[in-house]
């Protein structure tokens, strides 16, 4: 299935593609695409809905964030071994793990807004991952039974704010607006091997970043598993498993975001997002 949230940023309702691409409105159903929807049982409940008796949904509504209600936003950094050397440092010998806040969270083709006093922001397409079956301590044998579904992530950062001064990485990646997620959440039964994906980037059309989900470093049973040593999973909780080469820092000379630009991403069957940069 293509699960989705339509509408006016905080009014979103839950969709689901049908066979041509359209709309169905799925509030009928549940009243949002988070938490528990994303369980593996209501999950098999949609699965069961006819898309052509649901309410067709008309016009082009904006497509909001593809989970709603957020609890974790996760990320994982350095997990491509081409990009950790585009950057200068050495392959981790785990996982890196830091957060985006969820104020970040927004549509896949709102605007990117450029934080006041930035003169470094970047971008990062990266594969995200949606928890659907809560847990703690979870072998990666049985990770991959906790995942619901996979969905695009524009990992926006900056990169002053991130690396430069003191603190942490997260006052650089967790902005607003600095993590759009969708256009859809794609379950995980659509999806036969998530490490074998396209994955690209375009800023006004040239094409920097362009890579398959098989270059990652750790793969999504190991990530799940692994961080679900440090806290517990639940639904609606989201894993951004990092970025391949091609990011603004990793340019000779390096190149960063300005208002008025315009980003296209995607992976392989998980459709695109499109974002215009703005001055916050």
């Amino acid at each position: 299935m293509k699960l989705l949230r339509y509408g006016p940023k905080g009014q979103e309702k839950p969709g689901m593609l049908d066979a041509e691409g359209r709309i169905r409105d799925l509030s009928g159903a549940i009243a949002d695409l988070a938490g528990d929807a994303l369980s593996p049982e209501s999950l098999a409940r949609l699965r069961k809905l006819d898309p052509a008796a649901l309410p067709l949904v008309e016009g082009t509504p904006r497509i909001g964030a593809c989970v709603g209600d957020v609890g974790k936003f996760i990320c994982i950094g350095l997990n491509y071994a081409d990009h950790a050397a585009e950057t200068g440092v050495a392959i981790p010998a785990e996982p890196v793990i830091f957060n985006k806040w969820t104020s970040a969270v927004c549509g896949p083709d709102d605007d990117v807004e450029i934080p006041r006093g930035s003169l470094k922001t970047d971008w990062e397409v990266e594969l995200g991952v949606v928890i659907g079956k809560p847990g703690r301590y979870i072998d990666e044998a049985d990770a991959m039974d906790h995942v619901a579904g996979y969905f695009v992530v524009n990992d926006v950062s900056e990169r002053a704010f991130q690396l430069e001064g003191t603190g942490t990485w997260d006052k650089g990646k967790g902005c607003d607006t600095f993590g759009p997620i969708g256009p859809w959440l794609v379950t995980a039964d659509e999806i036969a091997d998530p490490h074998a994906l396209r994955i690209w980037l375009e800023v006004d059309g040239h094409r920097y970043q362009d890579s398959n989900t098989n270059q990652m470093v750790y793969r999504i049973p190991h990530l799940v598993s692994y961080l679900s040593r440090f806290m517990s999973l639940q639904a609606g909780d989201v894993i951004s498993t990092g970025t391949p080469p091609g990011v603004g820092l990793g340019l000779k000379p390096p190149v960063y975001l300005r208002a008025g630009q315009k980003m296209r991403l995607g992976i392989d069957g998980l459709g695109e997002q499109n974002q215009r940069t703005v001055d916050a």
